[in-house]
């Protein structure tokens, strides 16, 4: 009987280990086909957004090639700048945020008909709103008819104000507005040049200068959610607007080459996907219109900041030697900072080297050792306004 029973025993304990280990393998296969999909998929992802941003490059190329037809040097928005046109392209307005100010150009055959158009540009580049630069740039509109791919994440352009609070003491009237563009628009103001692309044609130009305090200004719009975002992300409001100011003097049109979009200038392909997943646990890729949102694009990229503070750069023990560190590395990435300590890119071995020095001694060393010159330059500056940022708003 007892030599029965541990025969029965052992061919049971046999088929429920056969059985354990037949649905190990089935899971262990299932898992490995889902991962194997999901790497299709990522791949496919990927390959349509390259698709969709050559696209979008390809648009901005004949684009540009349009503009040449008319004007000696095509402008297009950038870091710094907002460049828009009318849809005939004969008229441009040049917003400088870094030198804080506005140049208006025209074509025109008569000073007469130059000086109506540089009127109605002046006077709809200091009140248009972010939402009505989307919806009407002709550019814009071409890149909307390009076809999205699949699972890429849109959104519309909230309206926002981006001249009108620094030109305007309160919401502008028509006769404030006429005021300010008949203060602006004068004969004398009007410089003249001949046109190199159009016959009999010359070109008509206004520069006009922004108040003195247009940064704080326009920093002021977007208070509300830099200091929601810093409180989320355990950060310092200073550091948020002293980035903003570095990437883009708060130009909410800037976009680099790379391309990267919006206030905090986020790029698509890699900053975006690491924060989108951080902030809703799936990897998407964003848009360009995503970015230009004000509130998605402080979102995101006081998100990145948390990220390179908090995970990235965890074994920094001193918060000031980090906060250096991730200023730093929201130009140059994490992996460059331990490179100017170690000359390699493992942020592990580069820690402890780190945590041996005070924090005026890591400030001088990335000054020193960084790769390249621009993170170098960018710390300064991001560190010089951050003391500003903390007189304006106080924390």
């Amino acid at each position: 009987m007892i030599k029965k029973l541990v025969i029965v025993t052992y061919l049971t304990s046999t088929l429920l280990a056969q059985s354990a280990q037949d649905f190990k393998t089935q899971q262990m296969q299932e898992f490995n086909k889902e991962k194997k999909q999901f790497g299709f998929y990522k791949k496919s992802q990927t390959q349509e957004f390259d698709a969709y941003q050559k696209a979008q490059d390809k648009v901005y190329k004949d684009y540009k090639k349009e503009l040449g037809v008319f004007w000696d040097e095509p402008k297009i928005s950038t870091k710094k700048k907002w460049v828009s046109y009318t849809q005939d392209k004969k008229t441009r307005t040049d917003v400088d945020f870094s030198k804080e100010t506005i140049t208006i150009e025209t074509i025109a055959s008569s000073p007469k008909e130059a000086k109506q158009k540089l009127q109605i540009a002046l006077a709809k580049v200091v009140t248009i709103d972010t939402k009505s630069v989307q919806e009407t740039d002709p550019l814009e509109k071409k890149i909307a008819q390009i076809k999205k791919p699949e699972g890429v994440v849109i959104s519309d352009v909230k309206a926002e104000p981006i001249l009108s609070t620094i030109v305007f003491k309160k919401e502008p009237t028509q006769s404030s507005v006429k005021h300010y563009v008949n203060k602006y628009i004068k004969n004398e103001n009007i410089k003249t040049k001949n046109s190199q692309k159009i016959k009999h044609a010359k070109i008509y130009s206004v520069k006009v200068d922004l108040p003195k305090d247009t940064m704080i200004k326009r920093s002021r719009i977007y208070y509300d959610e830099v200091k929601k975002n810093a409180r989320l992300q355990k950060l310092p409001m200073a550091l948020i607007f002293a980035i903003m100011h570095t990437e883009s003097n708060f130009n909410p049109r800037a976009r680099s080459h790379i391309p990267a979009y919006g206030l905090m200038q986020i790029v698509p392909k890699t900053a975006g996907i690491d924060t989108y997943k951080y902030l809703y646990k799936k990897k998407k890729l964003v848009s360009g219109s995503y970015l230009y949102n004000s509130s998605n694009n402080i979102k995101m990229g006081t998100a990145y900041l948390h990220i390179l503070y908090y995970k990235y750069l965890k074994d920094i023990k001193n918060q000031d030697t980090k906060l250096f560190c991730t200023i730093a590395a929201y130009n140059t990435g994490a992996g460059n900072i331990a490179w100017a300590f170690t000359k390699n890119h493992n942020m592990k071995k580069a820690a402890p080297l780190i945590n041996k020095k005070s924090p005026n001694e890591v400030y001088n060393k990335l000054l020193r050792d960084l790769r390249y010159e621009e993170p170098k330059h960018y710390l300064k500056r991001v560190s010089k306004r951050m003391s500003a940022y903390y007189k304006i708003y106080g924390i």
